[in-house]
């Protein structure tokens, strides 16, 4: 029932009016399904009757009240009892119902049990979960340090579980790699996170793997790759990554068949470092007009044309760009709607901008297998928003070898003959 309304809009127990409406709503909403299942499972076995014609499966009231933690604030539910008479042949024993909306062990609804994780993982400290949530929800119940104690040992279960899952039943076709510097407690000071991300045939992007390792160390890298690899990993088409990662000698080494792709907003940054400021706002725009050029030729011509202007004063600029010329411009050989993914590493510094964020505010995460772990559960939950690339159907062709002049198709000669 619902308490009686204050003038500015509370109840008599300090809470909103509004508060108290959805749970109320939320309480009969579980209350009418909980009996909607029972009533559904006892209307199922109506005709299973004893030797004396009685029923053995049947109504047998209500368990003790208990309070459950959801989204919409803690409601206290009387779920109703049903009493099976019946026996499992298999084991001899009775058989017994179980509810699949309220199992007889929840306290909490599973979104409260991701909420936990995430808010830990925003800043929010362990011994502040009580007051900061009890206040929307109307209860601790179910929300202790405690809870996030066993939560962090779960995420390191979790992270150790993706880094030995198969990896044969998945064919990624471009990779992105990248090493990202967080304020977390790895094993050397100067150790990053090594990122693998990938584009499945179906067009959606997955994490692929994470570890700790040097940047620029190609033994980390090729650590990295060789697990990959060993649990079933077929080298993709093409990566794309920084030029100074220890990552294309790796790569070379254990998937010598993949293509690489320079990233062009690192050899860009790298570039402009090189030229005096004065100069940077015009090299900026030239390299701009080679990454965007409508095609290879034209970018090449593009090339020629930075050469050109800013070879006689800044020769080192301009060999940044014409000694990886090839890489560069790789990825105008895929298909023109796939150009704006693959010429950037641009997936893992986005997702990662968010990941540093919360891990300077969490302060550290006590040690290395809980510090990945938590970058990993970040990275889990930003994965959920990841789109698909543009024209994902073009994927499966890249795959299977199919030709792309300047970003189009390129049919079949007998197939353009018919």
């Amino acid at each position: 029932m619902l308490s009686a309304v204050n003038a500015d809009g509370t109840t008599a127990n300090g809470s909103s009016l509004i508060d108290e409406i959805v749970r109320e709503g939320a309480r009969r909403m579980l209350a009418a399904a909980l009996e909607a299942e029972v009533d559904s499972y006892i209307a199922e076995l109506a005709d299973e009757r004893d030797e004396r014609g009685r029923r053995l499966v049947v109504r047998n009231g209500h368990h003790r009240p208990r309070s459950v933690t959801t989204s919409a604030g803690t409601v206290k539910v009387k779920a109703p009892r049903v009493n099976d008479k019946r026996i499992d042949e298999a084991t001899g024993e009775r058989k017994r119902f179980s509810s699949a909306i309220l199992p007889p062990w929840c306290r909490k609804s599973p979104k409260i049990s991701e909420v936990l994780p995430l808010l830990y993982l925003h800043g929010l400290s362990s011994g502040d979960f009580v007051p900061a949530l009890e206040q929307f929800l109307g209860s601790s119940a179910g929300l202790s340090p405690a809870t996030v104690t066993r939560l962090t040992a779960q995420w390191q279960g979790d992270h150790q579980a993706f880094g030995e899952r198969d990896l044969s039943a998945t064919d990624y076709v471009y990779v992105w790699a990248d090493g990202i510097h967080l304020r977390i407690r790895l094993e050397e000071a100067k150790a990053a996170v090594l990122v693998v991300m990938g584009v499945r045939a179906d067009g959606t992007k997955e994490l692929i793997a994470m570890a700790d390792g040097y940047r620029e160390s190609s033994k980390s890298w090729a650590g990295l790759l060789r697990d990959c690899q060993r649990r079933g990993m077929r080298a993709p088409v093409l990566a794309v990554g920084d030029g100074a990662l220890g990552f294309w000698n790796a790569l070379n080494e254990v998937f010598p068949e993949t293509r690489h792709q320079r990233c062009w907003v690192h050899k860009a940054a790298n570039c402009l470092d090189s030229l005096p400021k004065s100069a940077q706002p015009a090299a900026k725009k030239a390299i701009q007009d080679i990454y965007n050029a409508e095609d290879r030729e034209h970018a090449a011509a593009a090339v020629k044309a930075f050469a050109k202007q800013y070879g006689a004063k800044f020769p080192k600029a301009v060999k940044k760009i014409t000694s990886d010329e090839a890489e560069l411009l790789a990825f105008y050989d895929f298909p023109a709607e796939h150009w704006i993914h693959l010429r950037t590493t641009n997936p893992i510094e986005s997702t990662f901008a968010t990941v540093r964020l919360r891990t300077k505010v969490t302060k550290g995460a006590g040690s290395r297998a809980a510090a990945l772990a938590m970058v990993f559960k970040l990275v889990e939950s930003a994965q959920q928003r990841w789109r698909a690339v543009n024209a994902p159907h073009l994927v499966a062709l890249v795959r299977a070898g199919a030709r792309f002049d300047k970003g189009v198709l390129v049919e079949r000669e007998e197939m353009t003959a018919a």
